[in-house]
């Protein structure tokens, strides 16, 4: 499995160079967002982009259940890698790909099952219920391949290799925008098309990755195998894996309600936010993905008592996050309008204005956000991932809270939906250094020999 050992060597090449292809991975995905944004909103029209777009943020909710899970795994992996514990971690790999599936299993059903009603929470518009509800009936039926994809992937990971889920991820991604030209450019499949091509690419990595840890893992094999549950490590996995879930949902959650306040301003605003958040994820996403790498590096850390290379990796990060966040909120600062023209027509000026107006809004805050996905990271590695659902309802209940008070003003509206984001993220990193500074003098003290 070309395992990386992350307790070991200089400890700011180590991170960096672990992160490096999750954050390649993260970019692949998001270039993919761009392209399958632009090839809709090019060759399918604005109705097709707002559907589109909302059904974007209601898929990363459902499918954050099972990143969450995974996420959660990965951090017990890590730790019984960090302790070389090869029968804990087999058994953490039954018991977290038992809930995996089963919660797939459930989500998918119950998602094909209320998508009506699913529509009716979200304010979708009448004009574009119809295509909304075609392309996510096509597209729930990818959650299973998610689940998979992203259970494999978190294992990798967690034993220091992140680069395969790259390989896997990079294959999905070029199969998918191939796949999006030929539907919905060539052959005008629309929406459908659309989805199509992306469950299709999904589970091709989810299988691809699957079939390739099989072949590479002796854990992995032995555990399913010889396939069962132990009481204490279903525990150990539920304590992490179910709180990461919960921060994750309640994050996405809040999303997706916010989603639903920009909806019930109509299509216009609608096609303007889809535009605008990806190319805010394209900015801002790379921190998202060096933060799961750094809790990677914290938990193996972590397992293995190394508490002095825990202090060093903290203070890499945050060094690392806010000049990133820095350079990133200068070029969208410059370029906000070139990069919304690459997604809607020149004479769509009030679309392009609304998008530009929300990339200036948030764009000068992104060290809010990379410092929250540090802190996210760090309490999820340390055995207190319940600080990090704390930091989310702080995070997203103020921007939810705000956004449907601010919106509702006159005078601010939809710009008050913008304003609301970087005030949530700046409250939650205040509570989380807060509590940071309470337990830093112990909770890193190194052990007497």
């Amino acid at each position: 499995m070309n395992q990386k050992d992350l307790t070991k060597g200089s400890v700011f090449p180590t991170m960096c160079l672990f992160a490096l292809p999750m954050i390649l991975g993260n970019i692949l995905q998001q270039g993919y967002n761009v392209v399958d944004t632009w090839v809709v909103g090019r060759f399918a029209g604005s109705n097709a982009l707002a559907a589109v777009g909302s059904a974007f943020a209601l898929m990363t909710f459902l499918t954050s259940v099972l990143l969450g899970l995974c996420m959660g795994s990965g951090v017990v992996f890590s730790l019984c890698f960090g302790r070389q514990d090869e029968k804990g971690l087999e058994n953490s790999i039954c018991a977290s790909f038992l809930m995996v599936a089963l919660i797939a299993v459930l989500l998918t059903a119950a998602s094909i099952l209320g998508v009506d009603r699913i529509l009716v929470w979200m304010n979708i518009p009448p004009e574009i219920k119809d295509i909304t509800r075609d392309y996510l009936i096509i597209i729930f039926w990818g959650i299973p391949a998610v689940a998979i994809y992203n259970f494999f992937g978190a294992y990798i990971k967690a034993l220091g290799n992140s680069v395969i889920p790259l390989v896997f991820l990079g294959i999905s991604t070029l199969l998918n925008i191939g796949l999006d030209i030929l539907l919905v450019a060539v052959y005008s499949q629309g929406t459908a098309g659309a989805a199509i091509a992306t469950i299709l690419s999904q589970y091709i990595s989810g299988f691809g990755i699957g079939i390739y840890t099989l072949a590479r893992s002796r854990e992995v094999r032995r555990a399913f195998g010889h396939f069962g549950i132990k009481g204490r490590s279903m525990l150990e996995i539920a304590n992490y894996s179910v709180l990461t879930c919960l921060q994750q949902s309640v994050m996405n959650l809040g999303i997706l309600m916010v989603q639903g306040i920009v909806n019930s301003f109509g299509t216009t605003v609608m096609a303007a936010f889809a535009a605008a958040v990806k190319i805010d994820a394209f900015a801002y996403m790379p921190v998202q993905e060096y933060g799961n790498a750094f809790s990677t590096f914290i938990a193996q850390n972590a397992g293995a008592g190394q508490n002095g290379r825990i202090r060093k990796g903290i203070r890499y990060g945050v060094m690392t996050v806010i000049s990133y966040c820095a350079a990133a909120s200068l070029v969208l600062w410059f370029l906000a309008k070139p990069l919304m023209l690459i997604f809607v027509s020149p004479e769509k000026t009030d679309i392009v204005e609304e998008g530009v107006r929300y990339l200036h809004t948030i764009g000068p805050f992104y060290f809010g956000i990379g410092c929250l996905f540090l802190f996210y990271g760090l309490y999820r590695a340390i055995g207190r991932p319940a600080v990090s659902v704390v930091l989310t309802v702080i995070s997203l209940g103020t921007r939810v809270a705000l956004s449907y008070t601010l919106s509702a003003v006159p005078e601010i509206k939809v710009a008050g939906i913008w304003w609301s984001i970087p005030i949530g993220w700046g409250l939650a990193d205040m509570a989380g250094l807060l509590y940071y500074l309470k337990i830093k003098s112990t909770l890193f003290r190194d052990k007497k020999r």
